[in-house]
């Protein structure tokens, strides 16, 4: 059986993309900042899944996380799927920063101690849930945003040194559009919304097909080759 460790899974995408790896057969680590959340996915197959309160902007997290990996016996996959963001538009500080500290120090925490636990078992996959947000500097979310491209680029670049040191480190960046989950509700509307179930399964089937990059839907892979092709002359003008 696949050992999955996977952050964030009391709700939202990493709840969905858990249930889908329980229903592969694998033994299942699952974390969060509030354990409680957790029985649901417990309680569907409890002889294979270990539950674990940690939160990524805790200084004590990697050590929370390798104590998890142990009572698992192990870890094949690392599923990151933690994260905050919101429109800011007034330029709210504590928005700024903690946007910052959960998705840039809480990322690089996590993903990193990881990568340096497969570093010494010489092989793994990581798999982390970024967002389209990273393509282009979005004026109405300016730290999630940035914050998003920083995910991106992180995962690139671990990619590259893993193959530079010789390590079997495999990695998958998903980035997805807008997903009807906690993190979007609110009055305002967003287009183009999906579904977390089918946007789950998305996802799995990305990993288990060790894709190194995923776009999801295909509405978004279109939106987001776009983005990328606008000059900052024009992108500066639009009205988000």
């Amino acid at each position: 059986m696949k050992r999955v460790v996977i952050i964030g899974a009391s709700s939202g995408m990493g709840m969905e993309v858990a249930k889908l790896f329980l229903a592969e057969g694998c033994m299942l680590g699952v974390a969060a900042r509030r354990e409680d959340r957790l029985q649901a996915i417990k309680q569907l197959a409890p002889d294979r899944v270990v539950t674990a309160t940690i939160d990524v902007t805790a200084d004590d997290a990697p050590q929370r996380l390798r104590a998890l990996i142990d009572e698992l016996g192990g870890m094949d996959l690392f599923f990151y799927s933690s994260g905050i963001g919101k429109q800011n538009r007034m330029l709210t500080p504590d928005i700024e920063l903690n946007t910052v500290n959960t998705n840039g120090m809480g990322f690089t925490r996590m993903i990193g101690e990881a990568y340096r636990y497969f570093a010494e078992c010489g092989e793994g996959h990581i798999a982390a849930i970024t967002s389209i947000a990273g393509t282009k500097g979005l004026g109405p979310a300016p730290s999630y945003s940035a914050t998003k491209a920083m995910q991106n680029v992180y995962l690139q670049s671990l990619e590259q040194q893993a193959h530079a040191r010789g390590l079997k480190i495999r990695f998958t960046d998903i980035r997805p559009g807008f997903v009807e989950t906690d993190l979007l509700k609110g009055d305002f509307r967003y287009p183009m919304m999906l579904k977390p179930e089918k946007v789950a399964r998305q996802i799995v089937r990305a990993v288990i097909n060790k894709r190194h990059v995923k776009v999801i839907d295909w509405r978004y892979a279109i939106l987001t080759a776009l983005w990328r092709r606008l000059p900052r002359s024009l992108w500066r003008h639009l009205k988000l």
